[in-house]
Order: structure tokens, then sequence, then C-alpha cells
């Protein structure tokens, strides 16, 4: 599925055309272009500050917002690479804490763009040698790296052993990319992700991760076991229990005192954060104190994810009582997290609208006994799901009757204003769908 990316900044514009040219323009997994790129560019892998890298099916972003402020709340000076964007490519690249600005960014994907004639590398491939070339040159104290898609063929294992790998939830996504037949890989779907994103780890890492069913754990710790190293994993070393209005971090190496809250919403946050926690726990020092761990927690956000939407366009065609909320979950494990987020609440109106290579009602089953109506839209600029086949769907295999196609985001919560007075409403289905919604309510993130 191609990326898109559009800058009011013109200089921004003419590398972003060019990037939008590559060829295959798709997702495309393998190292060889990258390491050649970065050859090209002086491997500015090898100059990294000390290193964490995350993998994972969800839930791998809003982990790296949580190390983040952590690191930051420590008083240090943080690099990030994330994807995808929601509204700007710059948010992808965040420099000392800053995201880049569009100078520095114009000129840093000339170059790796001209450096990268004839390899025939992909969008995302360009992307992160661009954001390894600026974390090199500009000095920090850490660099956080999101894995793009699966994790052993992903452009971002380019980096030699990080000081900590992180695995995040694990489900079934990009099927098409990662269960692909090759010889001498797991057969059974949810072993084969587990075994692609632990191919993160290195000799010299550390490496946290959280639960899994016990055949995705021993797929990890094989892996882990190879490179020298062992798990330290959620519900054996580590553990996160719900305490009032918040959560309790502890393990066999040291508890966290102080009582944990997030501003993110759903209770599958506070694993989010007890992963960065624990990859924190296991990184070189200096290690961030207690309290810097609860304030970093505390500050932590991340778009996109349960965000409960502001004053803005959309929200000004509801009453003020009434709560619009986005996410941008769009696998059955998603769609899951939504269901245990929204459980005693009272059912919502959904806006959803989702790929064409994403699983409908695996994304939507889990939580549809919380729907009060269900509005579907298309993607702009993306394939996606024919808003008619959703409702039809919704209706004839999910039981949800009160289902109709809009023509856009703004429509649906047109409609929903006008027929349905009453009921929080859900932005749900796809991160570029998310973008829009944070670009129409004048909230791009910072």
């Amino acid at each position: 599925m191609p990326d898109h990316a559009h800058s009011s900044d013109p200089a921004v514009q003419t590398q972003l055309d060019r990037l939008a040219a590559l060829s295959p323009g798709r997702d495309i997994l393998g190292l060889e272009r990258i390491a050649e790129l970065c050859a090209r560019l002086g491997n500015p892998q090898l100059q990294l500050p000390r290193t964490f890298h995350v993998a994972g099916t969800n839930g791998k972003g809003s982990t790296c917002a949580y190390l983040r402020a952590i690191l930051e709340a420590q008083g240090r000076k943080v690099h990030s690479y994330t994807s995808p964007h929601l509204v700007r490519f710059n948010e992808r690249i965040r420099l000392a804490g800053q995201l880049i600005d569009d100078e520095l960014l114009a000129a840093l994907l000339e170059e790796v763009l001209d450096q990268a004639e004839g390899l025939q590398a992909s969008f995302f491939e360009v992307t992160t040698a661009a954001a390894f070339l600026a974390f090199a040159r500009i000095p920090a104290d850490d660099c956080i790296v999101e894995v793009g898609l699966g994790g052993r063929l992903d452009a971002t294992n380019i980096v030699p052993a990080p000081a900590v790998c992180g695995i995040a939830s694990l489900g079934i996504d990009h099927e098409a990319f990662l269960l692909a037949p090759e010889a001498g890989t797991p057969a059974e779907p949810a072993v084969r992700i587990a075994w692609e994103k632990a191919g993160i780890i290195k000799p010299g890492s550390a490496v946290a991760t959280l639960a899994y069913p016990p055949a995705l754990t021993e797929v990890i710790a094989a892996r882990a076991a190879d490179a020298g190293t062992e798990l330290f994993s959620e519900g054996r070393d580590w553990f996160v229990r719900p305490d009032a209005d918040g959560f309790r971090w502890s393990s066999a190496q040291g508890s966290v005192a102080p009582l944990l809250r997030t501003a993110m919403a759903g209770g599958h946050q506070a694993r989010n954060a007890g992963l960065a926690i624990a990859m924190l726990r296991l990184a070189p020092e200096p290690r961030p104190t207690d309290e810097e761990i609860a304030r970093g927690v505390a500050d932590a956000f991340w778009p996109g994810r349960m965000q409960r939407l502001g004053e803005g366009p959309l929200t000004a065609l509801f009453p003020t009582d009434r709560r619009l909320w986005l996410d941008g979950g769009h696998n059955p494990d998603a769609g899951a997290a939504l269901a245990r987020a929204l459980e005693g609440q009272a059912p919502l109106h959904i806006v959803c609208g989702l790929l064409r290579n994403k699983d409908a009602l695996g994304f939507i089953r889990p939580f549809a006994n919380r729907i009060a109506s269900f509005q579907a839209v298309p993607i702009p600029g993306h394939e996606h799901h024919d808003p008619t086949d959703l409702c039809h769907w919704v209706q004839s295999d999910l039981g949800i009757a009160d289902a109709q196609p809009c023509g856009d985001v703004t429509d649906a919560l047109r409609f929903i204003s006008g027929h349905r007075p009453a009921g929080d409403v859900l932005i749900c289905g796809s991160l570029y769908l998310a973008g829009v919604v944070l670009d129409l309510n004048g909230e791009p993130p910072v």
C-alpha cells in the first residue's frame, strides 16, 4: 500500500513528489537496498546514540511515545523515527525532541534521493535512510526507532545491535508480506508473525516483551537464545497491575514506587507503558528514577489512539457534552483492544473507513456490541473497502441494522448530529483516516 505525503513547503513537496514516484512505491521487504543506500551515505546507522528498537503489530507507536516521554522527563535529548505520519510527513522524524523542520527535511530527502538513483529503493527505505542521516549528524542522547513492517526484513533492521529491543502486542496484519511462503520459516500464521517481529533481536541487545500465548513466546525466546540473550517478559519477569485510577509496575529486579497514571485512554495503554518501563530497566545507565518514570508516563501522548478530539470544526457539529473519539486501529488485534477500552461505556456511533487489504469484519466484530449506529466512509487517496459493502457486512454478519454509507467523515458526523441526538462518537479503522480527521479538526500532531 503506497504512502502519500503532501507539504505546504514547496521545497519539501518537490522531494515528496520524487519520493512518491519511486518504484515500486509499495511495501517491499529486504535489507539489500537499504544496506546499499546507507553505504552510499556513509553508513549513518552505525553512528546513532543509544538506541531502542520497537516491533509489534499494535502498540509499538504508543510504546515509543512512552519511551520518549520518560527519557525526556529524565532530561535527555531523544531522536525518534515512527510511521506512518498522520497529517505532515515531518511527524516521522523527531530530532532531539522536535519535529524536523521543513528546510532540513527538504535537504535530507534531496541528498538521500540523489544517492538512491538506480537502486529501486522504496518510499520507506528512503525515509529510513534520511532519518538515520539526521540522527547521525545531530547530537542526542538516545534514539527510538519504530519498525515499519514485520521486523526481520524491515528497513529499520539495518541498525546494529540496539541497547534494547521491545516487542509489543502481536496479531495478524500485513499477511501478504509477512506470511508469504519462505523455506525454513514457521507455517502457523501467528507464530510466523512472532518469528518475523523477533528478527530485530541481535547479539548484544536486551529484549523486553509483552505476554503472549506459549507458542509465540517459545519462538521469540528461541530467537533470543540464538542471539545469546534472554527475554524480560510480562507475566513472568515484570507485571502491570491496575490500582485505583492508575496502575503499578513491578518486577523481581525492583518496582516503580509511585502509582502510575496515563492520559492515554484504554486499559491496553498500561501494558504499552509497562513495556517501555521494562525496556528502560534493561538499558545501560543512566536509567530514569521512579519519579521520572511517573512523570513521563503521565506526559506521554500518541495521536490517533483513542484520542478525544478537542475544539475544532468537527467537534463544533455537536454539543459540548457529546465526546468525539479517534482511533487509528485497523486489524483484529486492534479491534479487540478497542472492545476492552469500550467496556462499560454506553454504545457509540461509529464512523469507520478501512483499507481494502484489511480484515473489515475481523476488526469490527470484537466491539460490535458497543455500536449504536454505523457510518461507513471512504479513505481519500487510498484503496479502501466500499462503504456500501461495509454497511452490508455489518448488517448481514453482525446484525447491526442501523448502518449507512456516507460520502466522507464530515457528512457522517453531520448525519449523526442531525439524526442520532444522543451518544458519543468514535471514528476508527485507519491511521490514514485518522490523519484526515486531525487535519479537518485543526489538530495536527506537534
